[in-house]
């Protein structure tokens, strides 16, 4: 007989359907069931599922298997490019009739500052090699930040700076450039085909665990305390029983 109704695979997606996860927004709990295994980095994918062996010439089946990596928690602190650390083994010594001693390839790392348009503003941030060709390719820094989705971007600064971004586009903050509204005028034309409503710019690249927490406060925020309004009611009757009560004037 199973100990548990529903198998432990499903559980992450069955507390999402319940409690205070089921009133989270339904755009946010959306960008958690559409996110997609993040582009290759350290690996090839053949594309394709069967091809000629070069051994037997005959047809085989192949996967696209991809290098399982490691993002050490400072990973999250800069923009590595979706690149991590492969762990692996080599040979002692290059012989390869000795035995294998564990190994760690990580990425290089640089420390560059950046400027963004948007929130105009400079920052310094490790990144790798990779991110900077991604940041070429995108055209600028704010394009990468914007277009990346977040399992490519896998970076926890990342996304924040993602969510700052678009809530100053959503809002058109003034504190933009302030004396300079023509300039600022032309930041938030270039960058606005990643408009969103406010709303919803709120809610990018929280955590489960952040999101919950904001979710539990608006609640709390909207809701009115029961005790309070007891109180509040039982004032303004003694209120207005003291004032149809009688005037007792005092004779000097």
């Amino acid at each position: 007989m199973p100990l548990h109704k529903y198998p432990p695979r499903l559980w992450e997606a069955m507390k999402l359907k319940q409690g205070i996860y089921a009133r989270l927004p339904q755009h946010y709990l959306k960008s958690l069931q559409d996110a997609m295994r993040p582009s290759p980095v350290h690996w090839k994918p053949l594309g394709v599922k069967y091809r000629l062996s070069p051994k037997t010439g005959q047809k085989e089946r192949v996967q696209d298997i991809p290098i399982p990596l490691y993002y050490p928690p400072q990973s999250q602190d800069g923009l590595w490019g979706g690149e991590g650390w492969i762990v692996g083994y080599r040979y002692a010594n290059n012989d390869k009739l000795a035995a294998k001693v564990k190994k760690i390839w990580k990425p290089q790392l640089f420390k560059k500052e950046f400027y963004s348009e948007v929130l105009n503003q400079k920052f310094t941030i490790t990144v790798t090699a990779r991110t900077l060709d991604l940041i070429d390719a995108a055209y600028g820094f704010d394009f990468y930040i914007l277009k990346t989705p977040k399992q490519d971007l896998n970076s926890k600064f990342g996304m924040d700076l993602k969510r700052a971004m678009l809530l100053r586009i959503a809002q058109k903050d003034t504190q933009l450039y302030p004396d300079d509204p023509v300039q600022r005028e032309k930041i938030y034309n270039k960058y606005k085909q990643f408009e969103i409503s406010a709303e919803e710019a709120e809610w990018v690249g929280l955590t489960l665990e952040e999101a919950v927490e904001k979710q539990r406060l608006l609640e709390l925020k909207d809701t009115e305390p029961l005790y309070k309004r007891c109180v509040d009611n039982l004032v303004k009757q003694l209120t207005i029983q003291k004032l149809s009560e009688p005037q007792i004037v005092e004779k000097d």
